[in-house]
């Protein structure tokens, strides 16, 4: 099973964050994406797996890319992948809290296999599982989604990001009372803290990247969560492209068991700042630390690993 290469998928992520890390707060974001996927092609080109990137960073933004369809590994099991090299590169680039390097991986054809465009995501954690309506309006979610966590919906903790798009949702949000928190970049750390004992979220709502919402999807699954979205294009092109490769249906509602077909999944996130796969490297004696969170079967692991000083 792929559950069993965690170890391996982890290296990509860590890798990819080590190669970005020397660039952290030097204001140039495009130079540490950059680092960031020559580092995941470096471990890939190490792994005993062979991945495609069934979805990948890079195209809506000009940024350097895993491009879908890209094959990486050195042999062994087929698996697909769903991609972001740098989630927040500019959050890396100024030095900010949320940057980390993150993927998830699953068998062929279990992933999404979609364009790079915007998502509309909707994110709750196990508790929520079954429990909402997809196609209620936010409102109605949020009354459910505050009944089923046993609070006022003043009390629900809802995540977002700062984006003119997104005026109306606020608008509902600050209707209901809830507490808000406006992100800057990066919607991946937030939707996994949803579904975390830990976290410090209830639900993250809005337009993001398409492939941070696979990415969010399937740790969501892994975790036992809630999540549903929906394909948003921008121009007839996008539209077009995402018709050729998912279908006249492709601009639907798709539910979490349609964006990610199977529970052999691996998610793996290494932070280059402070972010929910934990603490923003350290520096030690020859060498500095790092932090990551994988989650595979079910199981959670935190992960602290010495890098040693070139």
């Amino acid at each position: 099973m792929l559950q069993g290469y965690w170890a391996q998928l982890l290296e990509v992520t860590e890798e990819a964050a080590i190669a970005a890390l020397p660039l952290c707060g030097l204001g140039d974001k495009t130079a540490a994406d950059q680092a960031a996927v020559d580092g995941m092609h470096r471990a890939f080109a190490r792994a005993a797996l062979k991945a495609r990137v069934a979805i990948g960073e890079g195209e809506m933004d000009e940024a350097p890319m895993l491009y879908i369809g890209e094959e990486m590994g050195g042999g062994g099991p087929e698996c697909d992948i769903a991609v972001d090299p740098l989630e927040g590169t500019t959050l890396t680039a100024e030095s900010q809290p949320g940057a980390m390097t993150v993927l998830a991986a699953g068998p062929r054809d279990a992933l999404l296999h979609a364009p790079d465009m915007y998502m509309e995501k909707f994110c709750a954690g196990p508790a929520a599982r079954g429990r909402l309506d997809p196609q209620a309006p936010l409102s109605e979610n949020l009354r459910l989604l505050a009944r089923t966590l046993g609070k006022a919906p003043a009390e629900l903790r809802v995540a977002l990001l700062d984006r003119p798009r997104h005026k109306e949702i606020l608008a509902e949000l600050r209707k209901a009372g809830a507490k808000v928190r406006l992100l800057p970049a990066g919607d991946v750390g937030p939707a996994v803290a949803t579904c975390l004992p830990d976290g410090d979220l209830d639900l993250v709502v809005g337009t993001g990247g398409a492939p941070e919402g696979v990415i969010a999807a399937a740790a969501v699954r892994c975790l036992g969560g809630e999540f549903w979205c929906r394909l948003s294009p921008e121009g007839e092109d996008e539209r077009r492209r995402m018709v050729e490769m998912l279908g006249a249906e492709a601009g639907r509602l798709m539910l979490l068991q349609e964006v990610v077909r199977s529970d052999d999944l691996v998610f793996a996130a290494t932070s280059v700042t402070d972010s929910v796969a934990g603490p923003a490297p350290c520096a030690a004696l020859h060498g500095s630390y790092i932090h990551s969170l994988v989650v595979a079967g079910g199981v959670v692991r935190r992960v602290r690993r010495f890098v040693p000083a070139e």
